[in-house]
């Protein structure tokens, strides 16, 4: 049978003519090199491979075909909650080999840019301080999946991408299979949720340690328990109910600034007070995430991380101050802050290293180091002085993070001529 007579069956939003070019006759496990793209995979219990798309990357997992319809369903919602997840691109079924052998159906997700499992994170250099940003982005992640209602199912750390977020890790649910999507979630859903996560990474630790890749003294267990306590910390901030006296109104908008400052926005408040007054109650109603990055986007078409936003902005008050424009319309003011600091900035690296990083975390790194070049040279040292600098010294040693070859642990010690390690070093910037 031609793989051109196959009936295949595309279910997608968008439709790309070129996905009838790929190989789909093929299983999945032996598709040609030259269709592939070299991208550091995590540990699946599917087969899930990377291509090339009209200019793009796309993951594809071969998976039956009722759990395919389901997954892709799911990330959909996911995606329109605002939820950190890959994007669905589609589901193909219908499948052929030459001979006329069905094969599986294939779920196809956009791949994540500047985005690493957590095995390409990991590795013997690991300092702690780089495994707590790891849990906490996590506990973040699962954080804002049951704030929406979302119930994993398989928490763990090989179902989650992690990104760069300034100077720390921004986390992306990669594998919603065993997922269900609830109105609101039951404490039990959530406690089981929380166990499922804090044992599954404590065994992905320990297995890391088992095969060397992990530093002994690395407390696994303690790791685990950190991102139970992170959770918790972060859904009380969210949801509990506080009460204070009623001559304390005050700490109604203390409530605000403070789960602003974790990054979230609160779009409505339910405040009760007793019958005689003395007494009123507060509890966050509608709590979304993406404080610091909705108010860059809104004045400056920046679409980044949160931390990255949020530094950023702090380089926007660092420039209307300097340029004494307080009084001026603030968004006039990050119109030229972009045009006249971060675009320049940006533009100082070379083409051919544009894919280490995203422009942000560029620009993030840049105001460390002249932070660090600042207290070297006891001076304020000019943004192009810095930038020169940087392209110099620092951004060579960086990753490709764009499409950063990577494969196993194990392949990464034994082509260390050819393939690029990742250490801790460079992972904290």
């Amino acid at each position: 049978m031609s793989p051109t007579r196959q009936r295949l069956q595309i279910t997608a939003a968008t439709p790309d003519p070129a996905l009838l070019d790929l190989p789909w006759h093929i299983p999945l496990e032996e598709w040609p090199a030259e269709t592939l793209a070299a991208l550091p995979r995590g540990i699946s219990r599917h087969i899930v491979r990377f291509a090339r798309l009209s200019g793009r990357v796309i993951a594809i997992k071969e998976i039956g075909e009722t759990v395919a319809y389901r997954e892709y369903e799911l990330l959909r919602q996911l995606r329109r909650l605002d939820v950190p997840s890959v994007e669905p691109v589609g589901v193909i079924t219908g499948r052929r080999s030459p001979e006329g052998e069905p094969l599986e159906a294939v779920l196809i997700t956009k791949h994540l840019q500047f985005s690493l499992p957590y095995r390409s994170l990991f590795s013997q250099s690991l300092r702690p301080d780089t495994a707590t940003r790891l849990i906490d982005a996590l506990a973040v992640l699962l954080v804002r999946l049951h704030l929406a209602g979302f119930y994993w199912g398989d928490v763990s750390l090989s179902n989650t991408l992690f990104r760069r977020d300034a100077e720390t890790f921004a986390a992306y649910l990669v594998d919603a299979e065993t997922g269900d999507l609830h109105e609101q979630l039951t404490e039990g859903q959530r406690a089981y949720d929380l166990e499922v996560a804090r044992v599954n990474i404590i065994g992905e630790l320990m297995d890391l340690q088992a095969g060397e890749f992990l530093e002994e003294d690395v407390d696994a267990v303690a790791i685990g328990n950190a991102l139970a306590e992170r959770y918790r910390e972060l859904w009380r901030a969210l949801t509990e109910v506080e009460s204070f006296g009623y001559g304390e109104r005050w700490r109604v908008q203390a409530r605000i600034d403070r789960l602003n400052d974790l990054g979230f926005d609160v779009g409505e408040l339910d405040i009760t007070s007793d019958l005689d007054g003395t007494t009123v109650r507060i509890q966050p109603k509608v709590v979304e995430s993406g404080h610091h990055s909705r108010r860059l986007m809104r004045l400056t078409g920046l679409d980044v991380g949160e931390n990255q936003a949020r530094r950023l902005l702090n380089d926007l008050d660092e420039y209307r101050a300097a340029t004494d424009r307080q009084a001026e319309d603030e968004s006039f003011v990050a119109h030229d802050w972009l045009t006249e600091v971060f675009e320049p900035a940006v533009r100082k690296v070379p083409r051919e290293m544009r894919g280490k990083l995203e422009p942000a975390q560029i620009f993030h790194e840049l105001l460390d180091h002249r932070w660090y070049l600042s207290q070297q040279q006891h001076r304020d040292v000019p943004l192009n002085e810095v930038a020169k600098s940087y392209v110099k010294h620092i951004l060579p040693n960086r990753p490709d993070e764009q499409s950063i070859l990577g494969i196993q642990p194990g392949d990464l010690r034994d082509s260390t001529d050819t393939i690029p390690t990742i250490d801790d070093d460079q992972l904290i910037g």
